[in-house]
């Protein structure tokens, strides 16, 4: 089956001033990072008191949003890759792109009580291409297809020269080992996670630049199909667009927050040039994660904003009968926390608009540019409702 990351890649080289595609990915590859809490907390439990999900509940809510159909990729730890992709072939007839996390360094081990987030990041790879292409040692032709053609690397750039060299060094290495076998990634560029490192306000900068250099001796066949990288904000975002509109520029979703703080993202970095977001714990965490990835694709798509997404998601957790874990107006509160893989950053209290009345509307997919925020919150608590049969 064709795969929409591919149609949408296409469609953007084809004509970067004027492609409205957006690229949409669900990072469900924690437990790389954080071990037996990376699985989240489920509000599906019975009874109403989360508790911590199973690593099975967690691959079944990936299921489920593979099913759903509105992200392009789904990003996965080489062991639920070999589960999902190799061994039940969950993406043979699917358009979501199937992609593992190729690389695991140490600024991303946040297990409890580990020291490593705040310590300079150091390059490390737990899984292999063959491990993650066809489940085993080493790939005989014909079975690379079998698994993910798609992973992410990540490297943490520390303004230190020795540490940034052999940081290089390994993605090379990675690099032509992907080249060779056909192994597409993308690349993900942490700011460093070293409060010393640099002076705050020439991170957005350093990164830029840092992101040019590194690509610039990277001929078209080893180059990544796109970033993963913090939003820095309008100038940062236009300044790295316009130098290479062909780098395809996406963002992280950063730490759990405010659902406002996850569309909000979103919608401001989509605005100033981003192609591709990646969203994990804030779609994890989230009340109902189906209805929260269609707000993020409604969004990403511009048929709805964020403050109108926010107000109508919590009329469809409404409907639903789900108790949401902020009220309306705390939930319209902006949280920053998205600088680096453990999270931090303040809050910003923003002014609440009035709730609009709901009414009802047509049960075909609907003209959303034409459609007034009361319909929209309507039309999404209708389509939940017929989904559960009420």
């Amino acid at each position: 089956m064709k795969k929409s990351l591919d149609e949408k890649l296409s469609r953007i080289h084809a004509d970067p001033q004027r492609a409205k595609d957006f690229i949409l990915a669900d990072a469900k590859d924690a437990d790389m990072g954080f071990g037996v809490v990376a699985t989240g907390r489920s509000p599906e439990a019975p009874g109403g008191e989360a508790r911590q999900r199973s690593l099975q509940e967690y691959r079944e809510q990936i299921e489920q949003i593979v099913a759903q159909g509105l992200v392009d990729i789904m990003l996965m730890s080489a062991h639920t890759n070999d589960m999902l992709t190799i061994q039940k072939r969950l993406f043979d007839t699917s358009h979501v792109s199937p992609a593992a996390r190729a690389n695991d360094s140490t600024d991303i081990h946040v297990m409890r009580g580990s020291r490593s987030p705040a310590q300079p990041a150091l390059p490390f790879r737990t899984a292999t291409l063959d491990h993650i292409q066809c489940g085993q040692l080493a790939c005989a032709d014909g079975e690379r297809h079998r698994g993910a053609n798609l992973g992410l690397y990540s490297i943490t750039f520390q303004n230190d020269s020795g540490i940034d060299r052999e940081a290089l060094e390994r993605y090379k290495e990675f690099r032509l080992e992907a080249e060779r076998k056909g192994f597409r990634h993308f690349l993900e560029v942490f700011d460093p996670n070293c409060p010393e490192s640099i002076e705050p306000s020439k991170i957005p900068d350093f990164i830029n630049d840092v992101i040019a250099r590194t690509l610039a001796g990277v001929t078209t066949k080893g180059r990544p199909l796109f970033l993963k990288m913090v939003y820095h904000g309008p100038k940062a975002m236009e300044d790295l667009v316009h130098y290479d509109p062909h780098l395809v520029v996406g963002i992280l979703g950063g730490s759990a927050g405010t659902t406002y703080d996850a569309f909000k993202l979103l919608s401001e970095a989509k605005k100033y040039g981003a192609r591709v977001a990646l969203f994990g714990r804030k779609i994890n965490n989230a009340e109902n994660q189906l209805a929260f990835v269609r707000f993020l694709r409604w969004i990403a798509d511009g048929e709805i904003t964020a403050e109108e997404a926010v107000k109508a998601y919590h009329g469809v957790l409404q409907g639903l009968g789900v108790k949401p874990q902020r009220t309306l107006d705390e939930d319209l509160t902006l949280q920053t926390g998205v600088m680096s893989y453990g999270g931090s950053g303040t809050t910003i209290s923003l002014p609440i608009k009035k709730k609009a009345d709901t009414k009802k509307h047509a049960a075909a997919e609907p003209d959303f540019a034409k459609m007034t925020t009361a319909e929209k919150l309507a039309y999404q608590k209708a389509r939940w409702d017929r989904i559960l049969g009420k």
